[in-house]
């Protein structure tokens, strides 16, 4: 009897040791494209355990994506930082690449007004962040063109290189009759160049750069080990043939061509059914350990140069001169390991927990009802509190709510202060649209409706449970910001 017992503790003992069911555990795999929507021109960097993936909207606005892993990118809320509706400075906007310099971060795009004739309004156009949040809040600091560039100063996917202690832009326009070269200037500051004179580094000449158009575009610098390569795109962003070249410094004065050495073939071109992969950047894994590039690229030889481009990635390896080897081009949809030292789970909804009261949006009771009231209440992690943030492919997400599979529309679409912020069935309208406007450096946005303009807010600042949520016009008060936090 007594042995029974023994043995009975032992097994009690044994039970309490062994580990329940952990966390969610961390991703160790994604699929191409990571955004599968308005995902051109991709840039993409891993700051302080997020990726922050930027990408071309051809819109006036720029969103960023932000996840805890590669995979999660593709249903990461889209976070808008910057809006721009002065049209001398362009409406349509294009190739967005983040960067950081002595604790700020800087967004080159290009832009040209909507509606001009091709291409004599574009250039480049410089934001700055106010600290060390890549979400901003940003600044406009400035207009980047060539007085040697032409038709006036036309300059588009300028991107920042330093080099021998010394900053430089790179970019790609026209000089003297030139075809679309690859130039370069040096900068007195991120923001500033220090002379208007750019000089040419390369030129489409070989057969593969010319497919469909004679095109040099889209320079990123990549250095390791103490040498610089600027990977670029050639050939007709419009073609299947669209690819990558490489230049490598050779020593000297980087702003005379002859201290570049180009390669005589692509680095990086379509195969199989990924076709005109280009216009890349480089990040490094979560760990430092692995090099990763992100390009787009198109599933069918006729996808164009618009909006049915995809955003992927992968990671490439070093050749033993210490040159890159990029590969071919990864099938879509084949499970790939995700980056080495991601150690977060992919967020499946997320809580918007208002600044002000630190209390969570919610559907009342649950209720599945069209018209059900969302409001506040302190955050339990019930269903009805998570929220899908799903982008719509126009800079606007519909929150849909996990516990209801419905979705917050402002009530009959009136455009007055108070009208009430329910559920309703998904009818596809802007109603039902809103956009996250980075606002407070923290993770603060306001969420705005697309019809009305007007601002998810807490009904006269209250604190209560239950407490009812609308909108109203923006009163820039705690009570108008939210955070979006995984759930």
């Amino acid at each position: 009897m007594l042995r029974r017992i023994l043995a009975a503790l032992s097994l009690l003992l044994l039970a309490l040791v062994v580990p329940g069911p952990g966390p969610a555990q961390a991703a160790t795999s994604y699929t191409n494209p990571v955004k599968s929507q308005k995902g051109a021109d991709p840039w993409l960097t891993w700051y302080d355990g997020n990726y922050y993936l930027i990408t071309t909207s051809f819109t006036n606005t720029l969103v960023v994506r932000r996840s805890p892993t590669l995979g999660g990118l593709n249903t990461a809320p889209g976070i808008q930082v910057w809006q721009d509706t002065t049209s001398s400075r362009g409406t349509n906007f294009w190739a967005p690449e983040l960067h950081q310099f002595n604790g700020r971060w800087y967004i080159y795009y290009s832009a040209g007004a909507v509606g001009t004739a091709c291409c004599d309004s574009q250039r480049t156009h410089v934001l700055e962040s106010a600290g060390s949040d890549p979400l901003g809040p940003y600044t406009y600091r400035s207009m980047l063109s060539g007085a040697n560039l032409t038709p006036g100063g036309w300059l588009i996917d300028a991107s920042p290189m330093s080099l021998n202690g010394s900053l430089y832009l790179l970019g790609s326009g026209f000089i003297a009759g030139s075809q679309q070269s690859l130039v370069i200037a040096p900068m007195s500051n991120p923001y500033t160049l220090s002379s208007s004179t750019f000089s040419r580094i390369s030129s489409p000449t070989h057969s593969w750069e010319t497919q469909g158009g004679t095109v040099n575009e889209g320079p990123e610098a990549l250095q390791r080990g103490g040498q610089t390569f600027v990977i670029y795109s050639a050939s007709a962003c419009w073609g299947p043939d669209y690819k990558l070249g490489q230049l490598t410094y050779n020593g000297g004065n980087p702003l005379s061509a002859s201290s570049w050495v180009k390669r005589s073939t692509p680095v990086f071109q379509r195969s199989g059914n990924v076709y005109g992969p280009g216009h890349n950047g480089f990040f490094t894994s979560p760990d430092g350990t692995e090099s990763w590039i992100v390009y787009h690229a198109n599933s069918s030889s006729g996808g164009g140069c618009d909006n049915n481009r995809t955003t992927r990635a992968q990671r490439f390896t070093w050749n033993s001169d210490g040159t890159p080897n990029f590969g071919t081009p990864v099938a879509t949809g084949v499970s790939l390991p995700a980056p080495a030292g991601e150690t977060a789970a992919t967020p499946a909804a997320y809580t918007l927990v208002n600044r002000n009261s630190g209390k969570c949006l919610e559907v009342s009771g649950g209720s599945g009802a069209d018209g059900a009231n969302i409001q506040q209440w302190a955050c339990n992690g019930g269903g009805n509190q998570r929220w899908r943030i799903e982008d719509q492919a126009d800079d606007t997400s519909r929150l849909v709510n996990v516990a209801t599979g419905k979705v917050a529309d402002v009530a009959d679409c009136a455009a007055a202060d108070g009208t009430d912020i329910r559920q309703w069935s998904w009818l596809d309208n802007t109603c039902q649209r809103f956009r996250l406007v980075y606002t407070a450096s923290g993770g603060w946005v306001r969420i705005v409706n697309a019809a009305t303009g007007k601002v998810a807010d807490v009904a006269d600042c209250g604190t209560a449970d239950g407490t009812d949520v609308r909108q109203w016009s923006w009163l820039n008060n705690a009570c108008q910001q939210w955070s979006i936090r995984p759930a």
